[in-house]
């Protein structure tokens, strides 16, 4: 009988279970935690010398004439034809030449998360992703606009594109 007095009971068992069960998740959950990586921290930090790369390559195609299916500076640029040519030229990174493929591409981002190098995706056709250009910074972006223009910088605040945006995707560099 001495045996069975200093033998933990049911309830004893219970709440030890709880416990290890307790320290097992929260011990899982803060090592889940400690191995979380911010990809957007690190595109900017890690990233910013290939982002003023790819910012500078692309305006050094302004002027560029626009044309349907174009994608070279000799040929002429359209919108997703112009975003591929600088993302390859200047980081080495394949897009499709079609912007709304592309816009499955990366990582989605709301607008008070863009950065510099991000690509900006407006609603020009009565389609979502029919358009794309390429985030500068300070509420502007360089695209390749349509017929008869040519590769240039434009104001995102102004109504025809806040009325037009549909999203915004980054590529890390």
């Amino acid at each position: 009988s001495r045996m069975f007095l200093n033998s933990p009971s049911t309830y004893d068992w219970r709440r030890i279970s709880t416990h290890f069960v307790a320290c097992i998740f929260f011990a899982l959950l803060f090592s889940a935690c400690s191995s979380h990586r911010d990809y957007g921290q690190a595109y900017e930090t890690d990233s910013s010398a290939s982002t003023d790369r790819l910012i500078s390559y692309a305006k050094s195609l302004i002027g560029t004439p626009y044309r349907y299916g174009g994608s070279s500076p000799s040929s002429g640029f359209d919108c997703s034809g112009f975003v591929a040519y600088v993302f390859k030229r200047s980081a080495g990174i394949s897009l499709p030449h079609n912007s709304n493929q592309i816009s499955r591409h990366g990582r989605m981002l709301r607008a008070s998360q863009l950065r510099k190098g991000d690509l900006v995706f407006y609603n020009t056709s009565s389609q979502p992703n029919s358009h794309l250009g390429i985030y500068l910074g300070n509420n502007q972006f360089i695209h390749a606009p349509s017929s008869g223009g040519k590769v240039r910088i434009e104001n995102m605040n102004i109504s025809y594109w806040k009325k037009r945006y549909s999203g915004a995707r980054r590529i890390s560099l």
